[in-house]
């Protein structure tokens, strides 16, 4: 069923209905991909009682036409191209070095503002949930994926509210379970499926990671 959600929160509320399974589990962590992932993932994982942490990612956008990924770039020094892009647009390995070093900084500074120094979260052997308000083209989340690879999570689960149905059959077999609420094959923009999709703040980041870690620690 097709439909749109009133602002992330609800769209968390309905995703984390279909996450039942994973609910008061120590070895689940629900990880946000910031910034529209968190106010989804809080709902999360309240409703799991698991903890939050938000996990740095950043899509490198084509110089002149932002909106389209050509990559993307996570923390550990991870980075993913869209081969497609790169090669259609000819896009040359300087403009990329220089497109990566910007959002390098970018993502530097958002892992300081959002977590005041604190450690990254330890994932090895655990259940990562990896949540964001909505999936395109994928850059960013396989970016994310292919870091929790290399930091030894034990199980990837992609949840997000709405991906495209294309990008969604693409991304199954790199993960141990995708789940969405709905994969509509025509898909323009996530933002299409929300009625309030304005910005989340970095402000609003810092306030929902606080107010989950007040949460109650799973049994």
């Amino acid at each position: 069923m097709m439909m749109q959600f009133r602002n992330r929160f609800e769209a968390g509320q309905l995703l984390a209905r279909r996450l039942t399974k994973y609910a008061n589990r120590s070895d689940v962590l629900v990880l946000a991909l910031p910034r529209g992932g968190v106010p989804v993932a809080f709902e999360v994982a309240r409703a799991l009682n698991a903890p939050l942490d938000v996990f740095v990612v950043r899509k490198l956008g084509v110089p002149g036409h932002e909106e389209l990924a050509l990559g993307a770039i996570a923390s550990g020094g991870v980075r993913v191209l869209n081969a497609d892009v790169v090669e259609g647009l000819r896009i040359p390995d300087d403009v990329i070095e220089a497109v990566a070093t910007r959002e390098l900084r970018e993502l530097e500074r958002r892992e300081h503002a959002y977590r005041d120094d604190r450690p990254a979260p330890d994932t090895q052997g655990r259940t990562v949930i990896l949540v964001d308000d909505g999936i395109a083209t994928g850059s960013t989340m396989k970016a994310a994926i292919e870091a929790l690879r290399q930091l030894e999570a034990r199980r990837i689960v992609v949840a997000t509210p709405t991906a495209a149905l294309s990008t969604a059959d693409e991304m199954r077999p790199d993960v141990d379970e995708l789940v969405a609420v709905m994969t509509p094959a025509d898909f323009a923009g996530v933002g299409q499926w929300y009625e309030d999709f304005s910005q989340t703040t970095d402000e609003e980041v810092g306030e929902l990671l606080e107010r989950a870690s007040q949460l109650p620690d799973p049994m």
